[in-house]
């Protein structure tokens, strides 16, 4: 079936599933609301209405006869979206606002994980900071704290040292940094390991897991500096053995989604497992409700089969084929706004990235997040954190960051700065 398809979101991970919507072939047009002017570069149809005001958005799909709706951000998943979709009678791909707690709250996750059996860092979870505090003093570090609810990537903190916990303690609870979100507080013990996010697509008990990625949330070179959204992403993980895969699969993934059918909540959407290798095997570290980003820039490009075909086949009960490109390396690298994530400095002009010289079956691609139209309506500028992402696929890492850096130094970023070893963890 030939479909029109309505994204949620403005960021580069929406920007990415239009695109591959749009080069799948049974999506015929996209509309991303709101959207990013950058998208119009790739024939997505922006559409100046909030996330965030569902009645607007299910008259827009009404009126523009669209077939079903893909929910890319998780505050309107938290928000109920999904249900609210699903009253007025629209097919909406992402969990229902029950669901998504698994992502909202990070007592709720760890709970479910613990009723289910599913390896994750021991923990305490608090609403009282000198509690919290003298829990730091108790165990010591380091040790991980992190903001219960929604914090754009932001409210986690790795504290190397006890003086570091508390000081992320107090910026949550005394200075009330991530607002609603800090009223609780999660602290984990911390885990060694490599990182790794395996993200599946899910119907219930159901799954049909994607290729593993690796993201980088250090704002800096050799991973310094403070968490961010993400500063750039690769896929595959070669250092990660398909064993460690199988057996995340086998002990997260699967007795997640069935445990949450099995307790009546279940899961549709994009589950999105943030794993460490440990040598006790993997753990959780946390899950999302949706696309990882920048993971999704890296993922999507190496899908060979057709994206919204597979989503229509999953929404309609129907087994959905995803095959992927399971021999290359797809590789992305963050290009945010000085200051980013504390004191952003928003404005700088955008130049345009030369990608011709690398065109493959799947290319080269620039996915724009935060960016608009400059005054005179003829250039982007920055206009957020996280300004956009450069992509490439190659034969290997190496020749991937070389594609990249190369694409990347040849253009004019003032104002702006990325990281220069994205990948390199694959390499050690």
């Amino acid at each position: 079936m030939m479909s029109k398809v309505l994204v949620i979101g403005s960021g580069a991970r929406e920007h990415a599933i239009s695109h591959t919507l749009l080069r799948g072939g049974s999506v015929t047009e996209v509309f991303c609301a709101p959207g990013n002017p950058g998208m119009r570069k790739d024939g997505i149809t922006v559409v100046n209405l909030s996330q965030s005001n569902h009645s607007a958005l299910i008259d827009f799909v009404r009126d523009k006869n669209i077939d079903w709706v893909f929910v890319g951000p998780e505050n309107p998943l938290i928000d109920g979206i999904v249900d609210d979709f699903a009253e007025a009678g629209i097919k909406a791909f992402g969990p229902t606002r029950r669901a998504a707690q698994i992502e909202g709250s990070k007592t709720f996750a760890k709970e479910l994980m613990e009723r289910l059996h599913v390896p994750t860092a021991a923990y305490a979870d608090f609403d009282n900071y000198d509690e919290a505090v003298a829990y730091v003093h108790e165990h010591g570090a380091p040790i991980v704290i992190k903001a219960d609810g929604l914090a754009a990537g932001k409210g986690v903190t790795v504290a190397m040292d006890e003086d570091t916990a508390v000081e992320a303690l107090s910026d949550i609870f005394l200075d009330n940094r991530f607002g609603d979100a800090g009223s609780r507080v999660v602290i984990e013990e911390f885990l060694e390991g490599q990182e790794f996010s395996l993200m599946s697509f899910v119907r219930g008990s159901e799954f049909w897991p994607m290729p593993i990625s690796q993201d980088h949330k250090r704002a800096y070179d050799d991973d310094k500096g403070p968490n961010t959204g993400g500063m750039g992403a690769y896929s595959p993980v070669p250092q990660i053995p398909q064993s460690v895969v199988d057996e995340a699969i086998k002990t997260i993934v699967k007795p997640i989604t069935a445990g949450m059918a099995a307790e009546g909540n279940p899961f549709t959407g994009i589950l999105y497992a943030g794993l460490i290798a440990t040598q006790d095997g993997p753990k959780v570290i946390e899950f999302n409700a949706r696309f990882g980003d920048p993971e999704t820039e890296v993922v999507l490009p190496q899908l060979t089969s057709d994206l919204g075909a597979g989503v229509y086949s999953i929404l309609n009960g129907e087994t959905p084929e995803f095959t992927w490109d399971n021999v290359r390396t797809t590789l992305g690298v963050v290009v945010a706004s000085n200051g980013y994530p504390n004191a952003t400095q928003t404005g700088a002009l955008i130049h345009d990235f030369d990608c011709s010289a690398t065109a493959d079956s799947n290319g080269t691609h620039v996915y724009y997040a935060g960016v608009a139209e400059s005054e005179n309506g003829e250039d982007l500028v920055a206009s957020s954190g996280r300004v956009l992402l450069v992509q490439t696929t190659a034969e290997s890492v190496q020749e991937a960051q070389k594609i990249i850096y190369d694409i990347i130094e040849n253009t004019d970023t003032t104002g702006m700065f990325y990281r220069h070893d994205i990948g390199n963890k694959a390499m050690r």
